[in-house]
């Protein structure tokens, strides 16, 4: 066997390889040997038929079989020999070998490419330091309460108000026909914490239970179907039931509710150490993020279009799976799956690139991901998906994507050894509002073992 390496691209190559018609003659003959062994050909004993009796009876598979074999044993030893590293499926151009014939095919992969490292030790970069201050614990103990509280219906003739759970019914006009998509039945709405938009609670809050209403809404330019931005309708609401809640005595025995904590003092630890690892790590991959930018601005290199196209197709498809999960469609939001990818193709490509220097640092530094690393990995991801490890396991191979799991890991690791090296300088921790955002709630296992414990309370 002989082949010829050539580079098409940076970042592909095509192989073009010869094989002698003796190895094909071998292949062909191995491959009717095993044929002969397992056929039962009518006047034959089992495994005794001639091997030309074989190969006439079963030629089409018998050539299918020892091509393929053919080509896998090639193309492994010739990727070996090269050291090369496909980051693609390699695309095999061939037909199938004949008997006493040479054999010739190509093919072809796309990989890494070659470029000069930029210095990735030493850099600086802004850290934000972490506050915990007394309001977040206690805006944690609150959202609690509010999650633990019991709902009693209001038996008082008044209107709802902020901190009310209303049960509501109702439906969008314009010109006295209905609004395809606005319209609910039996909505269970808490009042006062930005679950609708802000017409559409004021409106609410005009109505006492029982009785109907009416109002002029207009949906905000940027809303989040793009099919009723702008547009004004007339909203007819009912309004069911008014709830109010009963907020549980901020005592100890809240702390045991709401995670089996001994008493409040330790469920303020709890969750004062709960947000300060949040907030930590929140801030330590924002500044591992602008490492990675710094880092990209001083490269320029070609990428695989493959392995951008595998990228932009996962990112469509898990944007498609949010938005059906919120109950919409791709259509009912006014967008094609040709208008999404092209959104999200210049984040695809930055994360393309991102993994090839980060794969190329680690390659620098010799760093490798054990077995046992992937282990931890899959444990992981089952325990949040709540699958069978094994099974998750199976299906990762199954779909090939095992190294896809190493590089992610090796690319952590990666960062993590620039971060390391880096010279970290913090910064005052910002104000809600500082940078023109709030700054996100952090999840919290105080506030998560509370919400699992609510759940039967806030549909009551």
């Amino acid at each position: 066997m002989e082949y010829n390496v050539t580079q098409e691209s940076s970042v592909k190559t095509k192989v073009d390889v010869t094989v002698p018609a003796e190895e094909c003659n071998a292949a062909l003959t191995a491959a009717v040997a095993i044929y002969r062994a397992q056929a039962d050909i009518k006047g034959f004993r089992k495994g005794k038929a001639p091997s030309s009796v074989i190969e006439g009876r079963f030629r089409k598979q018998i050539t299918s079989e020892a091509t393929n074999d053919l080509l896998n044993v090639h193309i492994n030893e010739i990727l070996a020999e090269t050291k090369a590293a496909p980051l693609s499926r390699v695309d095999v151009d061939a037909g199938e070998i004949v008997r006493d014939a040479d054999f010739t095919y190509s093919f072809s992969y796309e990989h890494a490419p070659q470029f000069e490292l930029p210095q990735y030790s030493g850099l600086e970069v802004e850290e934000e330091a972490v506050e915990v201050k007394e309001e977040d614990v206690q805006a944690v103990i609150d959202r609690i309460r509010g999650n633990l509280a019991d709902l009693k219906a209001v038996t008082e003739d008044r209107l709802p108000q902020d901190g009310d759970v209303v049960v509501v019914s109702f439906e969008g006009f314009e010109n006295g026909e209905p609004t395809p998509g606005v319209g609910a039945e039996n909505f269970q709405l808490n009042l006062g914490e930005g679950q609708a938009l802000p017409e559409f609670e004021e409106l609410v809050k005009s109505v006492k239970a029982g009785a109907d209403g009416e109002g002029e809404m207009t949906f905000p330019d940027d809303f989040i179907n793009p099919g009723l931005a702008g547009r004004t309708v007339t909203m007819k609401i009912t309004v069911h039931v008014i709830k109010e809640k009963i907020l549980p005595e901020m005592d100890d025995e809240l702390a045991v509710k709401a995670g089996n904590f001994e008493n409040m003092e330790k469920m303020r630890e709890a969750i004062a150490k709960s947000y300060e690892t949040s907030r930590s790590q929140l801030h330590r991959s924002a500044a591992q993020k602008a490492l990675i930018d710094q880092l990209l601005e001083t490269v320029d290199f070609d990428l695989p279009d493959s392995v951008v196209e595998a990228h932009l197709e996962r990112m469509a498809q898990e944007e498609v799976e949010k938005v059906e999960r919120m109950g919409k469609n791709l259509e009912a939001l006014g967008k094609t799956m040709d208008g999404l990818k092209k959104e999200l193709e210049p984040g695809a490509r930055e994360l393309v690139k991102s993994q090839i220097l980060l794969q190329a640092v680690a390659g620098e530094e010799g760093l490798e991901v054990s077995p046992q690393e992937m282990d931890g990995y899959f444990n992981y991801m089952a325990s949040q998906s709540g699958q069978d490890v094994i099974t998750l396991k199976q299906y990762y191979e199954a779909n090939n994507m095992v190294s896809a799991v190493r590089d992610k890991l090796l690319a952590d690791k990666a960062i993590d050894l620039i971060y390391n090296q880096a010279d970290v300088k913090k910064t005052a921790p910002k104000t809600e509002g500082e940078d023109g955002t709030a700054e996100d709630k952090p999840e919290d296992t105080a506030e998560a073992g509370a919400e699992a414990g609510a759940e039967g309370t806030e549909n009551a």
